[in-house]
């Protein structure tokens, strides 16, 4: 039976780091060299989707269901078809979609620069206002807090708790500062920690009165359909729930293809209320006569309808369901009782979120590349990289395959007791 580390003496702590450090020292002779910093579909999933790139050829017809040329200009909002296939997956009307390129990053990115630019709801153009913040889940997705960053939005960490965000927090700050002008939401399977909000979270999110007419949610739904069991959990409609409250215009969904064909070639698409598409729009309309259509239709003709991507996800569930077995088995084999991590237990999404004791994180993570393994940096999951505790660590388990993964898992969990006997004894 393993014992808590609080409960050991000063002795068996230093022989424990002893027996540790000589564990870690084999690790590093073995000269590894692997990766779990991005969440990165492996070859395999790749391969799942080969047969698009057959789907068309010299051969191919290439109009769309209106009859439109696919490879000429126009059609700024998509291929009605694949509007559609977006509206049905994120069940939205399909008027009410957008489909852009390959990244929803990209779009989420050219969202807050069409309000900064242009501004929504009649609003003054961000750039032209005083002062813009965000409100920003903790832990969340580093690359929300690097957008953040790059337009100089102050960004307010709120605690993401196991139904979503702290929303006491968030209907206070928004109702009382008006400089508050948005928030950053992974809705399902967060981002690292894996949380569905609940049916509460979302009424709650599509009742705010924000003191600020051109707050948005920007509800990045990258992990709509990435199940990881036979029970998915449910995310309530917050469009839906939005027209009901009259607020449509205040959320931008988001979504994409990129972890279910090609991240580099996948397709992405947003949806609104009508008020804000039509600025959005206009943005637009100055960057581009048309998306990549030809894109979209090998898309389409590769899924046919949303039912066939649910039979394509099965298949993405197969691959990587054995790789966050390994993660969390040896997580619980090896650190489970010790009082020193704990861990979530994701349904779908692609991370696991591990929370180390306070301070130890930035540690365990340079012991990890110094033994051969790299992790997302520390910090990561918080705005400006300063997790104020220092303990969460976000794994990516899909690219490494198993073997590989079983050794990195190996040496973290050596790594994060190490740096917990190291702290304990420092204390």
């Amino acid at each position: 039976m393993m014992t808590e580390y609080q409960s050991l003496s000063k002795e068996e702590l230093s022989a424990l780091k002893g027996e540790l450090e000589e564990q870690y020292r084999e690790f590093q002779a073995l000269d590894l060299n692997l990766n779990m910093a991005r969440g990165k579909p492996s070859t395999d999933q790749l391969d799942l989707s080969l047969e698009m790139l057959d789907g068309l050829n010299s051969e191919s017809c290439f109009f769309s269901s209106t009859g439109d040329d696919c490879r000429n200009y126009g059609l700024v909002d998509g291929l009605p078809e694949m509007r559609a296939f977006f509206g049905e997956l994120l069940d939205v009307p399909a008027e009410n979609v957008i489909v852009g390129g390959n990244s929803s990053l990209n779009m989420m990115f050219d969202a807050i620069s069409c309000a900064y630019i242009s501004g929504f709801d009649g609003c003054a153009p961000w750039g032209k206002q005083e002062k813009v913040k965000f409100l920003c889940p903790v832990p969340g997705y580093d690359r929300h807090f690097a957008i953040c960053e790059y337009f100089g939005i102050e960004m307010i960490p709120v605690p993401l708790t196991e139904t979503g965000p702290d929303m006491d927090m968030v209907e206070k700050l928004v109702s009382e500062d008006e400089s508050i002008k948005g928030i950053w939401c992974v809705p399902k399977y967060s981002n690292p920690s894996g949380v569905t909000y609940s049916d509460e979270t979302v009424r709650r999110f599509a009742a705010l009165r924000p003191a600020a007419p051109d707050f948005k949610i920007f509800w990045d739904n990258a992990y709509c359909i990435h199940e990881l069991t036979d029970t998915p959990e449910v995310l309530l409609n917050l469009f839906e729930e939005c027209k009901k409250q009259g607020s449509e215009n205040m959320v931008i969904t988001f979504c994409s293809t990129s972890k279910i064909t090609f991240p580099g070639s996948g397709v992405a698409a947003m949806a609104s209320g009508e008020k804000t598409l039509a600025t959005y729009r206009r943005h637009l309309s100055y960057q581009t006569i048309g998306p990549d259509k030809i894109n979209q239709l090998r898309h389409i003709r590769f899924f046919k309808h949303v039912e066939g991507l649910k039979e394509h996800m099965e298949k993405h569930r197969a691959i990587l369901q054995p790789r966050f077995a390994s993660v969390l088995n040896a997580l619980e084999k090896e650190l489970s009782g010790l009082g020193i991590a704990q861990w979530s237990h994701p349904k779908g999404g692609y991370f696991v979120s591990v929370d180390v004791l306070p301070g130890c994180a930035k540690r365990v993570v340079q012991l990890c590349k110094e033994g051969g393994v790299t992790l997302t940096g520390a910090g990561a999951t918080f705005p400006y990289k300063k997790d104020p505790n220092d303990t969460n660590i976000r794994l990516a388990p899909s690219f490494p395959p198993v073997i590989e993964l079983k050794q990195a898992m190996n040496l973290f969990c050596i790594c994060v007791k190490l740096a917990a006997a190291e702290k304990l004894l420092g204390e």
